[in-house]
């Protein structure tokens, strides 16, 4: 049976006017499979991706049930017997948020999707560990991961105008052309200074005001939430992941110091390496390792903030190296490889190298690398290998 409670907060949810603006995900679902995951951290907008496609799908409402497992009447909830019954009453479409706050959901949704014709979207923290944990479910679903909102996109919000997305190959070659036709909408470095601030998460426009607030809320709740309860992290040993993110936010963009970092945080290395992996996962950093043939490969040459945001939200005067590098590593970290690189800064696809550092960087380190690019802040147009770092956040 399915309690009046769960009918009624699904019909609300599913009346409510959407944003008109549409994630680029949508056009790389495909919403003709049967069981569809969408991953990412939370306020990156898997809700409102859930919400759109409902609004759109062309099935009648009463053909939809929306729910959100971190709601109070879906405690002790069997999710596959509410899936049973919502199919006997002619459900075709049913959207499960929040998915990891539900108890073995793995062994459900296999047996709904084995079960039933009946089409499931779940939506989870980005730190659902699916290919290791969910070994029979990750053949049946499609899991899709959601990032922060580009560059790009939030400039899209922004003007209401339409931008292209640019293949990191074609920025590389044809950098200034790109760059001039972005400048022919609007002024890019305006648009980029913002986004640093408050462009990454999709609930900045509901309030500016507020979005400090709102972001740090995120954090706590994924520290306090996601990761305690997916990866089993005592609740006294919480802390020492939010005193892990304030001192990576002001802390220049330097290879890791395994010592001070463990003695800041109070804890050993091998501990403090589990967390570290706890939040990457659950996209609040990310780790920074060397490429092929460098170090080892359990050691992070660099860490970072997940993306920029973090930073203003968690100190008052943020690294700028640290920012330059953030921005960079969260635009090209979701379609590239990004490795630590001895002769530069990182080092993409085992191929290109990337010096990052503002207007007067110039190619005197790279001068041995033919694939060495220098990324330069306050350019709006670079020339030749020094490419406008603004311009990366044009590739999704």
């Amino acid at each position: 049976m399915i309690s009046p409670i769960l009918r009624q907060t699904s019909a609300l949810i599913l009346a409510r006017r959407q944003p008109e603006y549409r994630r680029f995900l949508h056009t790389c679902i495909d919403f003709g499979e049967q069981l569809i995951g969408i991953k990412g951290a939370r306020g990156c907008g898997k809700t409102t991706v859930l919400l759109q496609h409902a609004q759109s799908c062309g099935l009648e409402a009463s053909r939809i049930l929306y729910i959100a497992c971190d709601h109070p009447a879906m405690v002790d909830v069997d999710l596959y017997a509410l899936a049973q019954t919502f199919y006997q009453e002619g459900g075709q479409l049913l959207l499960i948020d929040e998915i990891h706050k539900s108890k073995g959901f793995a062994v459900h949704l296999k047996a709904i999707r084995d079960t039933f014709d009946l089409q499931v979207i779940f939506s989870g923290s980005s730190a659902l560990r699916l290919e290791h944990e969910l070994a029979d479910l990750s053949r049946r679903a499609v899991v899709h991961e959601l990032p922060v909102l580009s560059l790009r996109e939030f400039m899209e919000i922004e003007t209401g105008q339409q931008f292209a997305a640019y293949a990191l190959p074609d920025i590389l070659a044809n950098h200034g052309n790109l760059a001039a036709n972005v400048m022919q909408t609007l002024r890019p470095i305006e648009q980029f200074k913002k986004y640093l601030r408050y462009g990454a998460y999709p609930f900045y426009r509901e309030s500016l005001d507020n979005y400090t607030s709102k972001l740090l809320e995120v954090i706590n709740l994924t520290i306090d939430s996601d990761l305690a309860s997916l990866y089993s992290i005592a609740p006294d040993k919480l802390d020492k992941l939010k005193k892990l993110l304030y001192m990576l936010c002001s802390t220049d963009p330097v290879e890791l110091n395994i010592s001070k970092l463990s003695a800041g945080v109070g804890t050993s290395w091998p501990t403090l390496s589990r967390y570290l992996d706890s939040m990457s996962a659950g996209s609040l950093v990310h780790i920074v390792r060397g490429g092929s043939g460098m170090r080892t490969v359990n050691k992070p040459d660099k860490l970072l903030l997940d993306n920029t945001n973090l930073f203003y939200a968690l100190c008052a005067s943020p690294n700028v190296g640290s920012l330059r590098e953030s921005f960079f590593v969260s635009q090209l970290g979701y379609q590239h490889q990004v490795h630590y690189h001895d002769k530069g800064d990182f080092l993409v696809d085992d191929r290109w190298v990337f010096e990052i550092g503002g207007a007067g960087k110039t190619l005197k380190q790279l001068a041995q690398h033919p694939d060495g690019y220098a990324v330069v802040d306050d350019v709006v147009i670079g020339d030749g290998r020094r490419i406008p770092l603004w311009l990366f956040g044009m590739l999704y």
